[in-house]
């Protein structure tokens, strides 16, 4: 928090500089609605690894990120679509996927039939930056964007400039609606699916890494089982790994835990 400016001399020649004075603040200072504490849980495994308190925190924003066809996509959906059947206001912004694609999805697991979806191919012409403000005022509990790499591209591709100054400008759209400040008044938690690099690493600015409550890792271990597990996780959640399946026709199977420790 920014506020007032102060003269700081500066350099030999005594030659002056304007700069802002950072506030320091204590807790007591911070007012924030109790509700906004409250998790929302999906009645799933996943819960526990969300939070402590057991379920998705509002305000926060998780990054995913794994192994080529682990199921990252399906995953995402289908917490989705469980937070949608608890009530939840929810969308799907897909920067990958079409329409065609979606209806194949829908096939396998009928519960995305319902999932409000905006489909940034259909806005190529369009300012991205603009089609998420718009889309985003309405005001969501749960947002998954499929992928974040994806929709930075698309704002690359309109402005120019660089992925790190397209980050930027996305990651001030995504705060805003953290902080409630939509016609709904909620305070959007963001589920962002993100690339790695060649060799695995997580490929994004700095900025975006601070910005993040918690980051998960999807992975197949060696005998093709897949898993998730939180490397980060501001809010506390069990830092296990959660083997899953995509076996069923109808939703993700949560299997069990292991330590993470034998899982890696």
């Amino acid at each position: 928090m920014l506020n007032k400016k102060v003269s700081i001399k500066r350099g030999v020649g005594g030659s002056v500089v304007n700069r802002f004075k950072p506030v320091v603040s204590t807790r007591e200072s911070f007012t924030y609605d109790k509700s906004l504490f409250t998790p929302m849980p999906t009645g799933k495994k996943i819960d526990s690894l969300f939070s402590s308190e057991g379920g998705l925190m509002k305000g926060t924003n998780y990054a995913f990120v794994g192994d080529p066809g682990v199921g990252k996509t399906t995953v995402m959906l289908d917490i989705l679509a469980d937070q949608q059947a608890k009530g939840n206001e929810v969308l799907f912004i897909s920067g990958e996927m079409n329409r065609i694609d979606m209806v194949g999805y829908v096939k396998r697991y009928p519960k995305f039939n319902h999932v409000p979806i905006l489909f940034m191919g259909d806005y190529i012409e369009n300012d991205p930056l603009v089609v998420l403000q718009a889309v985003l005022s309405k005001g969501y509990n749960c947002v998954l964007v499929d992928s974040f790499a994806e929709v930075a591209v698309a704002v690359v591709d309109y402005h120019g400039g660089t992925m790190k100054n397209a980050e930027t400008k996305i990651l001030n759209i995504l705060e805003q609606h953290n902080q409630g400040n939509n016609q709904n008044k909620f305070n959007t938690s963001f589920m962002l699916i993100q690339q790695v690099t060649k060799g695995g690493e997580f490929a994004g600015s700095n900025r975006f890494k601070h910005m993040l409550t918690g980051m998960a890792h999807m992975k197949f271990n060696a005998d093709g089982d897949r898993k998730i597990y939180f490397s980060k996780n501001r809010r506390g959640g069990e830092m296990n790994a959660l083997y899953f399946s995509l076996n069923s026709a109808k939703h993700v199977g949560w299997l069990f835990t292991e330590p993470l420790n034998m899982a890696i």
